[in-house]
C-alpha cells in the first residue's frame, strides 16, 4: 500500500524551483525511479491525488499528462492511472560538440527514429534565411519542417533550411538530412549553435505531447562545409524533460 506522504507537498514544493506541475511530475517520477511507487501501481485518483498533495486538480492533470506522455504511466479511462511495468522515458545527453544527425543520435542509442513532415519545398527566402546563409531575396530556400520521435516519443520540431543549389529537390529527404548531403558530398564539418530556454506555445506543446507553456529548448544551428560557406540553418524545439545537452570544456594556458 502506498504512503500518503510520498505525495504531501513539504516533500516536493520549493519557491522558485518552477511551476508546480512540473515539480510535481519530477517528484513522481522520481518516485517512480527508486522504487517508491513500483511497477503497476495506481497513483490516487486526481481528486484524491489534488488533496493530498494540497494542489488544483488542474496542476495534477497537467503533472499527470506529462507522465503519459512520457511513456511513465497507463491512463486508463474508468479505471485510473498506472505505472507502466517498463517505463519508456529516458533522458538523452546530446553532445553539443558533436555534429550529429537526430537519425544517427537516436539510432547510437538502440532506437527507432521517425519523422513527421510538417512542410517541404522550396521557397522564398526569409529575412533570417538570407542572414544565415548568405543568400539573396531572388534565391530560395530548401525548406524541411519535421516533427522527430524516437520509439514513438516526440522528441523535437525541427525546421531547417538550405540553399537551393545544396538542396534542390528537398522531397528527397525522408529520414537523414545529413545522409542526403553526405550522398551527395557537401555534408557539414562544423557548426555554431545557440541554445535557450523558452515556453512552448499551445500549437507546439500540442505536436510535443506537453502541456501549454511548458519550458522547451530552442536551438539555432548554421553550419558550415569546410570551405566555411553556410549551408544549412536548422531552428528546432527540444523536450527539454528528455534532453541534456551537455558541452566539454578544456582550461586553456595552464591551471
Amino acid at each position: 500500500m502506498q504512503n500518503p506522504d510520498i505525495y504531501n507537498s513539504k516533500a516536493w514544493y520549493a519557491d522558485g524551483q518552477g511551476p508546480r506541475y512540473r515539480q510535481l511530475y519530477r517528484h513522481i517520477l522520481q518516485a517512480i525511479e527508486n522504487g517508491d511507487l513500483p511497477a503497476e501501481s495506481q497513483l490516487p485518483p486526481e481528486r484524491d491525488l489534488a488533496r493530498l498533495a494540497d494542489v488544483s486538480r488542474v496542476t495534477v492533470r497537467k503533472a499527470v499528462a506529462q507522465l503519459a506522455a512520457d511513456g511513465v504511466i497507463a491512463q486508463q479511462r474508468g479505471a485510473g492511472s498506472f505505472v507502466r511495468a517498463n517505463p519508456t522515458t529516458a533522458r538523452h545527453p546530446q553532445s553539443l560538440s558533436s555534429l550529429v544527425s537526430f537519425t544517427e543520435s537516436m539510432a547510437a542509442r538502440g532506437k527507432t527514429s521517425t519523422s513527421k513532415l510538417l512542410q517541404r519545398g522550396l521557397f522564398s527566402p526569409s529575412p533570417d534565411e538570407m542572414m544565415a546563409l548568405g543568400i539573396a531575396a531572388n534565391d530560395r530556400a530548401s525548406r524541411i519542417s519535421r516533427l522527430r520521435s524516437a520509439d514513438g516519443i516526440p522528441m523535437a520540431i525541427e525546421n531547417s533550411s538550405l540553399p537551393q543549389d545544396i538542396l534542390p529537390n528537398p522531397d528527397r529527404v525522408t529520414t537523414s538530412l545529413y545522409a542526403v548531403l553526405r550522398h551527395d558530398g557537401c555534408a557539414p564539418i562544423r557548426a555554431i549553435q545557440r541554445v535557450t530556454a523558452i515556453n512552448a506555445s499551445a500549437l507546439d506543446a500540442k505536436k510535443l505531447n506537453l502541456p501549454e507553456g511548458a519550458a522547451v529548448l530552442k536551438i539555432e544551428r548554421t553550419a558550415f562545409l569546410d570551405n566555411g560557406r553556410p549551408i544549412e540553418f536548422t531552428r528546432g524545439l527540444y523536450r527539454s524533460d528528455i534532453y541534456d545537452f551537455i558541452s566539454e570544456l578544456r582550461l586553456e594556458g595552464g591551471h
